[in-house]
Formats: C-alpha cells, sequence, structure tokens
C-alpha cells in the first residue's frame, strides 16, 4: 500500500501533467489566433486560464506540505523542487498565450506580413516545442531535451530575422507600422514561451542528473562524457 508521501508525490506529478496540457492547449489557441484560424470563446479561454492559476497554487501548497511534514530523499527534494519552478514557467507560458490571443485580435493586415515573412512556420515550432516539453516531463527523456534545446535556438534565430524584417518593412511602408509593431510583441511573447520551455527543460535535467545545466552548454557538456 502505498504511504502518505508517495500518494502526495504521484498527485503532485498528476497535477503538472494537467497544468502542461491545459498551457500546451492556451499556445494552440494562441498560434490559431495568430493565424486568423477559429478559436475557442473568450470564456473558455478564460476558463482555462483560471484553472492554470487554481492549479499553479495546488502545487506549491502540496510541495510545502511535503517540505513540512516529509523528509524527502535526494531524488525525491529534487522532484519537489523543480516541480515549484516548472510549475511557475507553465503559468507563465499560459499567460503569454492569453496575451498573444488578446493582441492578435488588434492586428489589422497582418496576413499579408505573416506570409510574407514565414511567421506561421515559426509559430508552429513554438506549439512543438510546447508539446515536447510536456513530454520530456513525462518521459525524463534526455534526447527529447536536447531537440527542446536545438528548437529553442532555432525559434530564437527565426523571431530575431522575422523582427529584423518587420522593422525594415515599417521603415519602408508607414502603411505596416501600426500591425507590424504589434506583430513584434507577438513574436516576442512567442520567443519567451520558448525561452520558459526551455527552463523547464533544464529543471527536468536537474531531477534526472543532480546537475544544473544550461541549454546553451548542453551539447558541450554531452561531449564531454
Amino acid at each position: 500500500m502505498a504511504s502518505h508521501f508517495e500518494i502526495e508525490l504521484e498527485k503532485l506529478k498528476n497535477i503538472i501533467e494537467k497544468i502542461g496540457v491545459l498551457a500546451e492547449n492556451q499556445v494552440k489557441e494562441s498560434v490559431k489566433a495568430l493565424l486568423s484560424e477559429p478559436v475557442s470563446e473568450g470564456k473558455e479561454v478564460k476558463k482555462v486560464e483560471n484553472k492554470i492559476d487554481k492549479l499553479d497554487v495546488k502545487i506549491d501548497e502540496i510541495c510545502q506540505s511535503i517540505f513540512a511534514l516529509q523528509q524527502p530523499v535526494a531524488s525525491d527534494l529534487r522532484f519537489i523542487m523543480s516541480a515549484m519552478q516548472i510549475s511557475n514557467e507553465i503559468e507563465r507560458i499560459g499567460d503569454l498565450a492569453i496575451s498573444i490571443i488578446k493582441k492578435s485580435k488588434n492586428i489589422k493586415d497582418k496576413h499579408d506580413l505573416i506570409v510574407k515573412f514565414n511567421i506561421a512556420d515559426l509559430a508552429r515550432q513554438v506549439e512543438i516545442v510546447t508539446i515536447k516539453t510536456n513530454e520530456c516531463f513525462l518521459t525524463r527523456s534526455e534526447n527529447t531535451i536536447g531537440e527542446i534545446f536545438i528548437l529553442n535556438n532555432t525559434i530564437k534565430n527565426d523571431c530575431d530575422d522575422a523582427i529584423h524584417n518587420i522593422i525594415n518593412e515599417m521603415k519602408s511602408n508607414s502603411k505596416t507600422v501600426v500591425s507590424g509593431t504589434n506583430l513584434v510583441i507577438v513574436l516576442k511573447h512567442l520567443e519567451r514561451i520558448s525561452e520558459h520551455c526551455t527552463n523547464i527543460a533544464e529543471y527536468v535535467y536537474f531531477m534526472i542528473n543532480a546537475k544544473i545545466i544550461k541549454h546553451e552548454k548542453f551539447g558541450e557538456k554531452k561531449s564531454d562524457n
């Protein structure tokens, strides 16, 4: 029979899985909004946001309870510490997704800019990195962690290029200034979502290996072994 401690750890894992899926769905909705595809009703999006916030609080409560009443061994301690950080990162991903949905609704004439600078592919990459982030928490796969780091670098470079191109477009065509400015903000939000996903992957790596690693050094560290 499972102990109270084991039950609490399993509950913690399940809640993180749930909050991760909710945030993943919010990111999907934000990409739909950006690409002018049908999105969920505003009330539904807000409802999911409230669920994420409540689960984030619940995770903190469980972690604090475990710390107060139990004496976790090193591996469990790493999981609990990482869980609190991962929860915060997921909550931020959800917030950024909501901001993208709101901002995208107010970008007029965005379609031409999105097509011209291949922003749809970039947005899909952010969807993929979010999915892989939930996957890496479930599987504890270092290969998936590596894929997330590589994807994040690609997303960052693509965002930088797109922003540079949009700014040049605004300089040459004043009619694109308002839409271009809002689109740049959305791209920055997408880039930050990818960074939060990468932070989560780093916490998962810490859970597995008891080592803190930054994604910039991942390939270098792996080659040293």
